[in-house]
């Protein structure tokens, strides 16, 4: 667009020139070269190839010292963690456990989360490490809770190959 704008302030000054000075074609040749100058260096403008770069502004990368990008971050470990566990097809309520998973401001679980027991070893540091980093979030950002006790599940039981829980009484 720029390049247009230069042709015309080229072409609006070759026509001064012709009505005012046409017994000087020195003049209308360095209009016109400069006319060609700009018109060619104003189409050089190079185009940003990075692919990196989000193509929305909606998807552009979040503040990562806000309280959304942490949440966000949480969000993906304990969408992580599900996924691993729900690879796992619930065959025998005796092959599954569960943990607390979450913190609550005030104390306490967020909720419990089934999990086979052969995955112990791998799944619950990970498991640890996302109530870790809750409780960070929650004194980061002071947050309150309900401070309602969450009562942990009697067992485990698989309903069409996945773990449900057994409420306590």
């Amino acid at each position: 667009m720029n390049w247009i704008f230069g042709l015309g302030i080229c072409f609006e000054n070759y026509h001064m020139d012709k009505k005012i000075n046409m017994k000087n074609p020195s003049a209308y040749l360095k209009t016109l070269i400069l006319c060609a100058a700009l018109a060619l260096t104003s189409c050089t403008a190079t185009k940003n190839t990075d692919t990196n770069l989000p193509k929305d502004i909606a998807e552009r990368p979040a503040d990562e010292n806000s309280q959304k990008y942490d949440q966000a971050q949480l969000d993906k470990l304990k969408a992580y963690i599900q996924n691993e566990i729900n690879k796992v097809e619930c065959t025998g309520s005796n092959d599954w456990t569960f943990s607390p998973i979450g913190a609550k401001a005030c104390g306490g679980p967020q909720s419990y989360i089934a999990y086979p027991k052969k995955m112990e070893s791998e799944i619950l540091p990970k498991i640890n490490d996302y109530t870790e980093k809750v409780k960070a979030f929650n004194e980061k950002y002071k947050l309150m809770s309900d401070c309602m006790m969450i009562l942990p599940p009697k067992a485990v039981k698989c309903v069409d190959g996945k773990p449900e829980f057994v409420p306590s009484t």
